[in-house]
């Protein structure tokens, strides 16, 4: 009995991340972006407001800093072209961070791309759905920011 109850207990601790992390599932609390390679205007540019409670260092990769929101701020549907990379951007005055989760379900975070600005550049990108999540290092402060989805990714 003990045993069991220690692995119920190990399950259960061991799931509590899962249950803490960020919901893709949700809807998107700025909108959802359809885009094909070729797509304009370029940049596509969404403003949202970046922040919230739960810590982007819970998701364990590199660059994963700052506190985001539970729901995604931008869901991007995306279909690829070959060649044509995808760059994913956020600007604001404050200094902010930007997570997402891929198609295939990997997270990749950045913070300060250009100057304290975050960004990725993908490439070969994948076809399909882009959740993203743009986050500030104030918890529970919410600040102004653009999210900018282009294909013509910046010098660094």
């Amino acid at each position: 009995m003990r045993r069991r109850l220690a692995l119920a207990a190990a399950v259960l601790a061991a799931s509590a991340g899962t249950v803490l992390a960020q919901n893709f599932n949700r809807a998107p609390s700025f909108g959802t972006l359809n885009l094909s390679a070729n797509f304009a205007p370029d940049p596509t540019v969404v403003n949202v407001t970046a922040g919230g409670q739960l810590p982007a260092e819970r998701l364990g990769g590199a660059g994963c800093v700052g506190s985001i929101a539970d729901a995604p701020d931008v869901r991007l549907n995306y279909r690829a072209g070959q060649g044509l990379p995808l760059y994913i951007s956020a600007t604001s005055r404050a200094d902010v961070t930007l997570v997402v989760n891929l198609p295939d379900g990997r997270w990749v975070c950045n913070d300060d791309f250009r100057g304290t600005d975050p960004g990725m550049v993908f490439t070969n990108p994948q076809s399909g759905q882009y959740d993203i999540w743009i986050g500030h290092y104030d918890r529970g402060s919410r600040v102004p920011a653009q999210l900018r989805i282009s294909e013509i990714p910046p010098a660094r």
